[in-house]
């Protein structure tokens, strides 16, 4: 992970935890009748905001890293074996064809004909 990106995901997963705290606390002195429970409610609900926009924050992040630097990707090894394959085959066809031994596709030769069926 990118190191803005996991700046995003960890200043997300903070706001996060604290707007839980903050929610339980509302929800606790909510049910002891609290002369706190009206004002922790409020800072809830904007804390649920701000925790939403740091989510956010951290999806636009990835996508703007990723289409900054490309997305770094490593080929299993099974595709990479398939790629060897492929450019062997590749090289033994040119070979082929150097060498005046077919292995491909005939030269074609203009005889003047418009069509040939």
């Amino acid at each position: 992970m990118p190191d803005a990106v996991r700046t995003a995901a960890v200043r997300a997963v903070l706001i996060m935890s604290l707007t839980i705290i903050q929610a339980m606390v509302a929800f606790l002195s909510t049910l002891t009748g609290s002369w706190l429970a009206f004002p922790m409610v409020l800072s809830s609900v904007a804390s649920t905001v701000v925790a939403t926009w740091a989510v956010l924050d951290v999806w636009v992040t990835r996508q703007v890293w990723n289409q900054r630097h490309g997305v770094v990707s490593v080929p299993s090894s099974t595709a990479r074996q398939i790629r060897r394959e492929r450019r062997r085959a590749r090289r033994a066809e040119r070979a082929a064809q150097r060498d005046g031994t077919g292995g491909g596709i005939p030269a074609r030769r203009n005889t003047g004909d418009l069509s040939r069926a």
